[in-house]
């Protein structure tokens, strides 16, 4: 390596970038103040990113913030997956050992896969999630580190950056919301055309308020005289200026170039090509200079002294020398570890590269590929797959290459670099057909897929197939997000296959197919799942014979619960024990207990969840332990034990977020607002179903937390929110891939706004397609709180002209559908009672002796908002029939119902509680926190109370005789009121006084017409 070597082309003077400077700074104080900041600093080549960034960088490290700095490759996807962050992550675990490794700890396997020093990737199955908990982990892990010291991790030339790099920045850029941390990312904005892979990127990031975006300008005419009398050591003469200005445009790298080629006496041969002036100083180099200048530049952004050295093959002086011209010229300069060399801009790079010719590229990457393989310590141990793979590739020798480029997709799997990983699949099956037989017969599928499991052979002895190499591209598309690409794969696959007599491995093809179209919303994925059974029936018990009946169990348990569901999951159980496949059976077994426990055996399908649960985290399988912890707790829910789910639920959202298991992590939260609904602790229902919304990786969960959100705005009467929930669940959920769980709630919020604002007709409209489709066994879970909100607003609907029409055929058909949901356990029980005694309340026949029973049902269960709604109703009931003792007992029932109300601020009921105590005439003594009543407009007219009562019933079409039966009145008392209020107001009938009382505003929308909260 060389000492240290004379420069002059550098400008020492930092030249204007104020602005730019005080927009970081700003930013590093905030981070600073515990306030994680983002930004993203574009700018053309040769603008001058880079110096700002060191001058940045060197100003954060004077005021004690620690800085990472790591850069993409320029080769793309030919480099290491995640290298900005590996070498970032390298340089903050040197800086901050202890902090990081205590912020590491316990993750360790995990985080390896960013940054291999930390030991051994872990193993097991690759799943869905797998990318997602790498990025939470990673997150996590910079949060913990700058808990305490600022830290600013800057990541240079994103333009380069492979997808994995650019979908980890955006996952940071859009969760970081805590610790004194700054990320930086640089990139080239004059290259980022329209179809580069950037420009998405780009345009989400814009969106988020909390990245900031800075575009760095060129220079003024003034700013580049600064610079060249820095670069000069004297202030140069102004027509010098102009003439470098106008050439450069203003560009700070070209104005460097410029400059020195002037001072050095080759001003007036310059021509007008930029890429010729980028050369012109190369070309200046002793001709040893020039070729060795030429090796670095194929050689990749950064290249070690002793692969140079192997690949130049001069002796030590000769290429000390050479490397000293370079360097001298600032051609080349070292790599801030002093282990290589790389081009001080990548523009002249560049430059040099294109200036190769074909041939001669082909030839450096055959030296480089060699010098590798004969002794792999040339290069870093994390990055030598890669670059033997590159460099065997750009060699155009398929016999070498094929071997490498499957060995560097190994590499990109293990780091979760899954589209890194389909990249180089593609291009070992473009390889294929030229490498010669006895290279493809050489390989094996157990050393480089292990995507599709073993179709009847021995992955260890049964030579690599074309169809296996389109297995394992399947599977990183899909797990890597693009599906498209994987979609197209798989569908050519069977096109082959069409050819072969391989029922498995077709079977597992349209496995994938399914889980793709489910992805993408092109279905919901049964048809081939349906053809995948077709395949394996009558086939003895394999590894994807029982994939494919686990696969079918858990989407039946979805959408088609039921006994086929049941006997899909135990054969997967029983074949997956039979060949060992213990991931598959530990799945199936998960399945299998929630159906056990919707088929009515709710002990025994709860106790094997909960074997399952203790098995999958004893054994380390902590995915399917993440399904665990969120298919449990809902079936305790679903037998109405949510007092104990809640604790499980928060214990599943803790492992979640420590094994960085995203969607589960957000399942677990919207089951646990569930819970906390049921439980009357609605605050905290809230801030769960948020985190839903804003932890997912997937649309669904996010879509569930949404739905959630509606549903305690609809209870709390705020309709506006409760709709654009419900418009957000909707989009996220779409509208290919309907399940129950997902279809009914939907459903029931609709039809609660809809009654809630008078629609009638609308709620019906929600209501009927969902019993056209009827309700599968194993739906009542969601079946019943649709079944009774309908009943409800048809109660609630009964007096009013406008809901007539269709009125008898709905409520027969609400009856019908009553008949055929279960009510096996207490809480569903409560639920169709409560139903019932709903539609005898709409036809004008509940009593007392309808609603007691309901009452006491809920009295022994924990939901208190569900067991006020019906004290409401007792309440009514007893006032209706008359007598003190009732209207005693009205009263305590509607206290409680009262103060139950304004504790879960669920204004709606709290509201009808009032009226009814007011038609009654009932003081509700000790209701507690009851907010006080608005003021009348009505008392301007000089409308009494009972007058105003009146009114509102006047103008919601009741006759004397319902307004007589509402207010427990004769219609004789009722008709005087009517003609005192037609003499208050000055009009002359029925119809003006409604008109007069909705003008006036003196009824709240929905008001007259919704009687009780969904």
């Amino acid at each position: 390596m060389l000492g240290p070597v004379e420069t002059r082309s550098v400008s020492p003077v930092f030249v204007g970038r104020a602005d730019e400077l005080a927009t970081l700074n700003d930013a590093l104080g905030r981070a600073g103040a515990a306030e994680p900041q983002a930004l993203l600093l574009g700018g053309e080549a040769g603008v001058g990113k880079t110096r700002l960034v060191e001058e940045f960088a060197t100003a954060a490290a004077g005021r004690g913030a620690v800085v990472a700095v790591g850069g993409c490759v320029e080769i793309g996807a030919d480099g290491l997956p995640f290298a900005p962050f590996s070498t970032a992550l390298r340089a903050l675990r040197d800086a901050l050992p202890e902090e990081f490794a205590a912020a590491a700890a316990g993750q360790e396997e995990e985080l390896a896969r960013l940054l291999p020093d930390l030991g051994e990737v872990a193993a097991g199955r690759h799943d869905e999630q797998g990318l997602a908990r790498l990025f939470e982990l990673t997150a996590r892990l910079l949060e913990r580190v700058a808990a305490e010291r600022t830290v600013v991790l800057a990541l240079e030339d994103l333009h380069w950056a492979d997808a994995s790099t650019r979908h980890l920045l955006a996952y940071l850029f859009r969760t970081l919301r805590a610790g004194r941390l700054l990320v930086l990312a640089t990139y080239r904005s004059d290259d980022i055309h329209r179809r580069h892979p950037l420009r998405p990127l780009l345009a989400e990031l814009d969106r988020l308020r909390t990245v900031r975006r800075i575009e760095l300008a060129r220079f003024t005419r003034e700013e580049a005289g600064r610079q060249i009398a820095g670069i000069l050591a004297a202030e140069p003469d102004p027509a010098q200026v102009d003439e470098i200005y106008e050439r450069s445009d203003g560009n700070a790298f070209f104005i460097e170039e410029l400059a020195v080629a002037a001072c050095e006496g080759n001003r007036t041969g310059l021509t007008d090509s930029l890429r010729d002036l980028l050369l012109v100083r190369v070309e200046a180099l002793p001709e040893s200079a020039q070729r060795v200048a030429r090796i670095v530049a194929e050689g990749g952004s950064t290249v070690e002294y002793p692969l140079i050295a192997a690949v130049a093959q001069l002796t030590e002086d000769d290429l000390i020398e050479a490397l000293r011209a370079a360097v001298g010229a600032n051609i080349l300069t070292v790599t801030p570890a002093g282990d290589g060399y790389r081009f001080r801009h990548s523009l002249v790079r560049e430059a040099v590269a294109d200036d190769l010719l074909p041939g001669e590229r082909s030839r450096l990457s055959r030296r480089y590929a060699e010098a590798l393989e004969a002794d792999p310590a040339l290069v870093p141990a994390d990055a030598r797959v890669m670059r033997l793979a590159s460099y065997w590739y750009h060699a155009h020798d398929a016999a070498k290459a094929l071997p490498a480029v499957l060995a560097a997709g190994v590499v990109a799997r293990r780091r979760h670099a899954y589209t890194e990983q389909l990249g180089l699949l593609e291009r070992a099956m473009e390889l294929w057909d030229g490498a010669p037989e006895e290279v493809r017969s050489a390989l094996r599928p157990v050393d480089y897929a292990e995507g599709c499991p073993p179709c009847g052979t021995d992955p260890a002895t049964t030579p690599l197939r074309y169809l296996d190499l389109m297995a394992e591209a399947a599977v990183a598309g899909r797990l890597g997000g693009e599906r498209e690409r994987a979609l197209k794969i798989t569908k050519r696959a069977l096109r082959l296959l069409e050819e072969e007599q391989d029922p498995l491995r077709a079977a597992w093809f349209w496995v994938q197919r399914s889980r793709l179209v489910q992805a993408q919303g092109r279905g919901d994925g049964w048809q081939e799942l349906a053809t995948a059974q077709d395949l394996v029936r009558g086939l003895p018990p394999s590894e994807v014979h029982a994939e494919v009946l686990a696969v079918a169990a858990n989407w039946s348990m979805q959408h088609r619960p039921g006994p086929e569901a049941l006997a899909a999951a135990e054969r997967a159980v029983e074949y997956a024990r039979m060949v060992g496949a213990r991931e598959t059976e530990l799945h199936a077994l998960l399945t299998l207990g929630g159906l056990t426990v919707e088929s009515g055996d709710p002990e025994a399908g709860l106790t094997q969840m909960r074997q399952v649960l203790r098995d999958t985290r004893a054994e380390g399988v902590h995915h399917v332990a993440g399904r665990a912890y969120v298919n449990l707790p809902s079936a305790l829910q679903s037998v109405g034990r949510d007092r104990e789910a809640v604790p499980l639920l928060r214990e599943g959202v803790d492992f979640c977020r420590r094994y960085g298991l995203l969607d589960s992590g957000a399942w677990a939260w919207g089951n646990l607002s569930d819970a906390l609904y049921s439980l009357g602790q609605w605050r905290e229902a809230a801030e769960a179903a948020a985190h839903a919304t804003g932890v997912g990786h997937s649309a669904k969960p996010r879509a569930a937390g949404a739905l959630r959100l509606a549903h305690l705005a609809l209870a709390r009467g705020d309709l506006a929110e409760a709709g654009r929930q419900l418009a957000a669940a909707r989009a996220w959920y779409g509208t290919h891939d309907s399940r129950p769980q997902q279809s009914l709630p939907l459903a029931r919020i609709a039809l609660g706004i809809a009654a809630a604002e008078g629609r009638t007709t609308d709620a019906r409209a929600a209501l009927l397609p969902v019993l056209d489709a009827g309700f599968p066994p194993g739906t009542h879970r969601h079946g019943w709180p649709l079944l009774l909100a309908a009943a409800t607003a048809e109660a609630d609907a009964r007096t009013l002209p406008a809901a007539r029409p269709g009125r008898t055929e709905t409520l027969d058909r609400l009856a019908a559908a009553v008949r055929t949901l279960t009510t096996g356990v207490p809480l569903w029980r409560a639920y169709g009672q409560w139903t019932r005694a709903e539609l005898l309340r709409a036809a004008g026949r509940d009593t007392v002796d309808t609603w007691s029973p309901v009452v006491a049902g809920f009295e022994c269960l924990e939901r208190p908002y569900d067991l006020a709604r019906v004290r409401h109703r007792l309440a009514g009931a007893l006032l209706a029939e008359g007598g003190d003792g009732e209207r005693d007992r009205a009263v305590e029932l509607l206290r409680l119902a009262a103060a139950v109300a304004a504790h879960l601020e669920a204004r709606p009921l709290a509201d009808a509680v009032a009226r009814l105590a007011q038609r009654a005439r009932l003081t509700l003594a000790g209701a507690s926190g009851q907010a006080p009543a608005s003021a009348d407009p009505a008392a301007a007219l000089g409308l009494t109370s009972r007058e105003r009562d009146v009114l509102g019933l006047v103008a919601a079409g009741r006759t004397n005789r319902q307004i007589a039966e509402e207010l427990f009145i004769s219609p004789k008392t009722a008709s005087v009121h009517v003609s005192n209020i037609l003499g208050k107001l000055g009009v002359s009938g029925r119809g003006e006084a409604a008109a007069v009382a909705h003008r006036l505003g003196l009824f709240v929308a929905g008001t007259l017409t919704a009687e009780t909260p969904g």
